[in-house]
């Protein structure tokens, strides 16, 4: 039986990457901080531990010897990440590095996936694909272009390591701090007359957002692939914080949605890059990748999740 060891497993893209290989047949392991009350899959086996703990790691990669390994923990806010940037370095670069140095030390065959972001590529001109310059603009981006090029060295050393830069990537699972859940529940309970209105920040930010089980199986792909390699994952369609809004108030039956929008300068961010748009154009023609969930379908799927959420809780 094959053995695939996830990181952050309890997060929204762990929670689909372990379904779908239990679904397989593969035996899953997952990491989770000590006293964790998030709930995994059923059917994972789980290890407690925290992240930063480098012979807890090593003894997992060395006594496992998973087929598979996919590092998605680490700290996943922008915003977080000013507030605690030297945090913010070690959650993401630290278990990077004792990851891999456990597999090249151990001999393990084990497939390396790093879950990276487009946030290592800055203000770089839209789209960025794998041959764009790495320019972080933020600590979260700092520490993932960290991770990325640790990624890059253990492969030269014959690690069977993989980076897949991934765009935003959405699902009823995103936590309500990010912007997208954030409008989608909110039109849900507005909907639902729960709320007047809710509060954003820049409306014309525009970002690739595709549906995360779509970028997971990217994330198996990659495993797959007799070479190892970098990644951009992205559906290759730029829409605006503006648009995300708009279709998702139209999903829940209000047409008038400017109206309930609070524009709040505090949520605006100057460093943020401007445009994050995917040229995923090798991982579709090596991997065989591509996304089968429309952004209109994506926002909708979301927005009935909530309406449901809002009906059940009524509160």
């Amino acid at each position: 039986m094959r053995i695939a060891l996830i990181t952050g497993i309890t997060g929204q893209d762990g929670t689909y990457l372990s379904r779908a290989l239990l679904a397989d047949g593969v035996e899953v392991h997952g990491v989770v901080r000590p006293g964790s009350s998030r709930p995994v899959e059923p059917g994972v086996i789980v290890h407690a531990g925290d992240m930063l703990d480098d012979r807890m790691l090593t003894e997992l990669v060395t006594g496992l010897q998973p087929d598979e390994l996919y590092h998605l923990a680490g700290q996943t806010s922008v915003a977080a990440s000013w507030a605690d940037p030297v945090g913010t370095v070690r959650q993401t670069g630290a278990p990077t590095a004792a990851l891999l140095h456990a597999i090249a030390e151990s001999g393990a065959h084990t497939r390396f996936v790093l879950a990276s972001s487009a946030e290592i590529f800055g203000r770089a001109p839209a789209p960025q694909n794998e041959s764009t310059p790495i320019a972080p603009l933020s600590p979260y981006g700092s520490a993932k272009a960290l991770a990325h090029h640790l990624v890059g060295g253990y492969r030269e050393r014959g690690v069977h390591a993989s980076s897949c830069i991934l765009y935003n990537h959405e699902s009823p699972l995103r936590p309500e701090r990010f912007v997208t859940r954030k409008i989608t529940l909110g039109a849900a309970r507005i909907a639902r007359g729960l709320q007047d209105s809710i509060t954003l920040g820049n409306l014309d930010a525009a970002r690739d957002w595709g549906w995360a089980p779509d970028v997971v199986a990217a994330l198996r792909l990659a495993a797959a692939h007799p070479e190892p390699g970098d990644y951009v994952i992205g559906t290759g369609e730029l829409h605006t914080v503006r648009e995300f809004a708009a279709e998702a108030f139209a999903a829940a039956g209000i047409d008038d949605w400017e109206d309930r929008v609070v524009i709040d300068e505090s949520l605006l961010r100057p460093t943020d890059p401007p445009v994050q748009l995917a040229d995923s154009s090798k991982a579709r023609s090596e991997l065989g990748w591509c996304p089968t969930v429309s952004f209109t379908e994506l926002v909708h799927r979301m927005v009935q999740n909530d309406l449901g959420e809002a009906d059940r809780n009524g509160t």
